[in-house]
């Protein structure tokens, strides 16, 4: 890499890891409390391995992302609407999962929004697999973590459905008839 391009490729490298400290700063008043509560599986893996893989895992796709955007020759012309624009979108999804499991304590929600982020990072790697195939083979540790990470929510969820948050039947119509009156 010249040494020219050192400022782009930090950017692109730093910044996807604005949402997750964004997010973490949401949720660590979350972690302590429900997150223990919860029944994980004997594969769980310790919580510090979430924070080494999710830290290379941000890194090498902001560095992906920035041999896409050089290979396509910089700045932000209409060939990297598609590429970079799948990129854009996977990496907010990406931000939000923090957000909803944390946060809203949602696990199916979160399962969900796993699944639809899978196949947003697979479309992204199709796209960019014209422009630069280094970049898509820095995604498969992407789609290993993901694939791990979504059977790890499926077993949350199947595992805690009855902590989710929920309204009752009771509340629900009782929040009906109050609307009414």
């Amino acid at each position: 890499m010249h040494w020219t391009m050192w400022p782009e490729s930090t950017f692109f490298m730093a910044l996807p890891h604005v949402g997750p400290i964004v997010g973490w700063l949401f949720a660590q008043q979350h972690m302590p409390t429900w997150y223990e509560t919860l029944k994980k599986p004997p594969w769980w893996p310790p919580n510090k391995i979430f924070l080494i893989v999710w830290t290379a895992i941000y890194s090498t796709m902001g560095y992906a992302s920035y041999l896409v955007w050089k290979d396509l020759g910089g700045g932000f012309g209409r060939p990297l609407a598609l590429p970079l624009g799948l990129y854009a979108t996977q990496l907010v999804l990406n931000w939000i999962i923090l957000l909803l499991f944390f946060g809203a304590h949602n696990l199916g929600l979160a399962l969900c929004h796993l699944l639809l982020l899978y196949g947003l990072v697979l479309g992204m790697a199709l796209s960019w697999h014209s422009i630069n195939g280094l970049a898509v083979l820095l995604l498969l540790p992407y789609l290993a973590w993901l694939t791990l990470t979504t059977s790890l929510a499926y077993r949350l969820w199947m595992d805690n459905s009855s902590s989710e948050p929920q309204l009752s039947s009771q509340s629900q119509v009782q929040s009906m008839g109050e609307k009414i009156d």
